[in-house]
């Protein structure tokens, strides 16, 4: 039987403003790409302009850095209020280096930076106009009302499943990739234990990050510079959805060998 996932990069996103209404945005650019919701539908859809949309900006002349953060700062050679704001997002340093700071974000991601992010933010000027971008308050909330929006909107009603999509760097391999840090509607982590293979042995500790896979895929067509796609309808998903959320995803401390 022929299995088939089809991603589809939504157009005319455009650049996104505080208080902007992503869910009617999202809607316009499904009826231009000529798509209307289904069933089982999933929409990733980049960290950054949920974080717009939620007002997530910093600016940079706006921060007083606290002692903590000018010492660190002399430590990564950063900018002091930069590090000042990486430290408002931190539950817990984890690695340093000059240039790097990765840390344990106040709602458990590892990441380097606690996701506060300087590119395609807003455009430079003179540094102290600078912009930085935080990640959303509480992505699997900012997922679940987007979902709510769009299930409304509908016809009918559907069962969709959204991801926010954010570039994380990994401890064992090089290179970002794309990863869910907020999910709704679908099932974050898959767990496959049980389930027999192709000679009948049951599988014993495979677990899938069904999310992080489709966040993937989709940055493929999003991109990293300026090609402006921050929105992917994937549509022919081979796993029944169910309610989820990213905190599936986050491995226990104590099972975290990097740590």
């Amino acid at each position: 039987m022929t299995q088939t996932l089809t991603l589809t990069a939504l157009p005319n996103i455009p650049l996104i403003q505080p208080g902007d209404d992503l869910a009617a945005l999202i809607l316009k650019s499904l009826a231009e790409a000529g798509l209307t919701l289904q069933d089982d539908d999933v929409l990733i859809i980049a960290q950054k302009i949920v974080s717009k949309a939620e007002g997530r900006l910093v600016k940079l002349s706006s921060v007083t850095p606290s002692a903590r953060a000018i010492e660190l700062a002399e430590q990564l050679q950063k900018d002091p209020r930069h590090v000042e704001v990486i430290l408002r997002e931190t539950k817990e340093i984890i690695r340093m280096r000059p240039g790097v700071i990765v840390v344990e974000h106040r709602l458990g991601y590892v990441c380097a930076n606690a996701g506060v992010d300087r590119s395609n933010v807003a455009p430079h000027g003179d540094a102290s106009d600078d912009y930085l971008l935080m990640l959303p308050e509480d992505a699997d909330r900012s997922c679940a009302e987007l979902r709510a929006r769009l299930q409304a909107a509908a016809n009918g009603g559907v069962r969709v499943g959204i991801i926010i999509n954010d570039s994380h760097g990994r401890a064992w391999r090089s290179g970002t990739v794309g990863v869910a840090i907020g999910v709704a509607g679908l099932p974050a982590l898959l767990d496959l234990r049980g389930t027999p293979d192709l000679f009948d042995y049951p599988l014993q500790i495979t677990q899938v990050g069904l999310a992080d896979e489709l966040a993937a895929a989709a940055s493929l067509l999003m991109g990293q510079a300026a090609e402006g796609r921050p929105v992917v309808h994937a549509r022919g998903v081979p796993y029944p959805l169910r309610e989820g959320d990213a905190q599936e995803l986050i491995r226990p401390k104590e099972m975290d060998l990097f740590r």
